[in-house]
């Protein structure tokens, strides 16, 4: 069997798309999901995203981390899959979408390349230590360091990553360190279990739990900077709740070709 699929990449987070709006999913198999990501054997993604049809939206985002289980939102995927939404002539320069978090809205640039995709609001953040827990589609924890160029981030999130206090589903974690004139984000990925270029669910995170830290208000712009380059997170917060959050980045086409398995 030949399988057609488009490769993505937001900020070097990269994925597998595959257009399955012509017909319902069925029977999945998570060893050809995780086969298809691997680097070796398959494609190689971070990621592996369905796209499908749907009733009351534009389209829908089904996502699984490349081990092969189905995963919680993807803010880098989410960005992709609208972008490949374009390329398929789904949408024009808006849409919403359904996603496993629930509906998104996002805009996109007329080139198709940069996508400004609205995230979850967030009512919660509580603290472990000195660090930061929250969820943006995904859960997160975030702790400032110093050198954060310099992190073992495979092995310090790993550690954390496995803690019984965070379940048996485990949790994403950020390293992050305050710079002049932005914010510098390393992140081990639950799923894709390793360090990863980007996570935009992640660098949501450290935006949101930053302002937290740092006791401001009103409408915030955050520029980050992470392994695959730039990106920016804005939002409203008014010491209770985050609302408007927008994670804004570039998502190009790599390639498209077809795979047989």
């Amino acid at each position: 069997m030949n399988i057609n699929f488009f490769k993505y990449q937001a900020n070097g987070n990269d994925f597998v798309l595959i257009d399955h709006t012509k017909k319902p999913i069925e029977d999945i198999d998570n060893e050809v999901i995780a086969k298809l990501c691997d680097r070796r054997f398959g494609i190689g993604a971070d990621g592996l995203m369905f796209i499908t049809s749907h009733q009351q939206y534009d389209f829908e985002m089904l996502y699984f981390n490349s081990d092969g289980n189905l995963g919680s939102m993807c803010g880098n995927g989410g960005r992709c899959i609208v972008a490949f939404a374009k390329h398929l002539g789904l949408i024009n320069r808006e849409t919403n979408f359904l996603a496993v978090d629930g509906p998104h809205y996002a805009r996109i640039s007329e080139t198709g390349n940069w996508v400004d995709l609205q995230m979850i609001d967030v009512d919660s953040i509580t603290q472990d230590g000195h660090a930061y827990v929250l969820n943006t589609g995904s859960p997160h924890y975030v702790t400032l360091q110093n050198q954060v160029k310099d992190i073992n981030v495979f092995n310090e999130g790993r550690k954390i990553r496995y803690n019984h206090i965070y379940n048996d589903k485990g949790i994403n974690v950020n390293f992050a360190e305050e710079k002049d004139d932005h914010l510098f984000v390393r992140t081990y990925e639950r799923g894709v279990e390793d360090e990863t270029f980007a996570c935009g669910t992640g660098v949501t995170a450290v935006a949101l739990a930053m302002a937290k830290h740092k006791n401001l208000n009103g409408h915030i712009k955050t520029a980050l900077k992470v392994l695959g380059g730039d990106v920016q997170v804005e939002f409203d917060y008014n010491q209770n709740q985050f609302t408007n959050v927008f994670l804004c980045g570039p998502a190009n086409l790599v390639y498209q070709g077809q795979i047989k398995l």
